[in-house]
């Protein structure tokens, strides 16, 4: 994902039908650019993840102070100091997406982006279970039989393919856990700036891989011709852009719309993965992405009558009566 964005919606007014619009457009391109990373990653080759990891983490650090220095958008940054246990909630978050990355980065390099892909499939239905397991969310019908169609798929493909696709898992599991953090820790501060403190905090882990890996004679930024090290260097532009892209239309679209659209990052993932790079896919794991989608079928279903009910509610404590049948 991943690498998907923690931003909610600011307001539950819905905007405008062109800022709508144009919204829509921003997150489709947030989700289709991340849907395509797996073609920049591969393109990164002889790197392995590791180094890629780091310098993602350095020039994202990077291209955050740029901006930043170009709005001159420092003032948040005092107050944010004062609220040590806040600070300490981003570092594990950051230590969260950071594993996201570089499970990510491994399994595009070493020809496993299908196995990615199902971990973006598997996220929001994991995300759903850890609402219920650790903040005593209460499920509707229709989200119980998502968690369970999608627990039938994860067994399936694990006793079909004799081992448990632990890098799907570890990266649902490693992005639900994230997003439950930010969630506790309140969409309090803007895309730009979480992601400047979260790279913030990874930097010294960054150099320290940069020179590990300098120290090693394994590092490939110099080595390998300027395109590389070009490649190696636009990747703090490559991971930031989907994220600003997303954080503008969450403030424009209701949230089940960003629900919809996060699908086209896994399908692309996939399209990538078997179409492009020349992935193979058994049968077997063809069945089990069936599964899994029969289960985010359920998901989306739930979420668009939770929508109109909440719409009826909304009118009916408005004193706007419905039209009889």
């Amino acid at each position: 994902m991943t690498d998907q964005a923690d931003t909610r919606p600011a307001a539950t007014n819905e905007a405008p039908l062109d800022e709508q619009r144009r919204g829509v457009i921003q997150g489709f391109s947030a989700y289709l650019l991340w849907g395509l990373f797996p073609l920049y990653f591969h393109a990164l080759e002889p790197s392995g993840a590791w180094e890629i990891l780091a310098h993602r983490i350095l020039w994202t650090f990077a291209f955050c102070l740029l901006l930043l220095m170009i709005r001159r958008d420092w003032s948040w940054i005092r107050p944010l100091l004062h609220r040590p246990l806040f600070l300490g909630g981003i570092a594990v978050a950051a230590v969260l997406i950071a594993v996201n990355w570089v499970l990510y980065v491994a399994a595009v390099v070493s020809g496993n982006v299908s196995e990615a892909a199902l971990g973006y499939f598997l996220n929001p239905i994991v995300t759903v279970a850890l609402g219920v397991v650790v903040l005593r969310e209460r499920l509707r019908p229709l989200q119980w039989v998502a968690v369970a169609v999608g627990l039938v798929a994860a067994l399936y493909l694990s006793l079909g393919a004799g081992r448990v696709p632990w890098i799907a898992l570890a990266l649902a599991g490693s992005f639900a856990l994230y997003g439950l953090l930010k969630k506790r820790l309140g969409a309090t501060l803007p895309a730009l700036h979480g992601l400047a403190v979260e790279t913030t905090v990874l930097t010294p882990v960054a150099v320290g891989l940069v020179i590990w890996l300098g120290v090693t004679g394994t590092q490939t930024f110099t080595t390998e011709g300027p395109t590389h090290t070009a490649l190696l260097v636009l990747s703090g532009v490559v991971t930031a852009a989907p994220l600003l892209l997303f954080a503008s239309s969450a403030r424009r679209v209701p949230l089940v719309t960003i629900g919809l659209l996060q699908f086209v990052t896994p399908v692309m993932q996939l399209l990538c993965g078997v179409v492009l790079l020349g992935e193979r896919m058994s049968t077997q794991r063809w069945v089990g992405f069936g599964i899994v989608w029969v289960a985010l079928l359920v998901l989306t279903i739930d979420s668009l009558v939770g929508v109109r009910q909440r719409r009826l509610r909304d009118a009916a404590d408005d004193g706007v009566c419905e039209p009889a049948p």
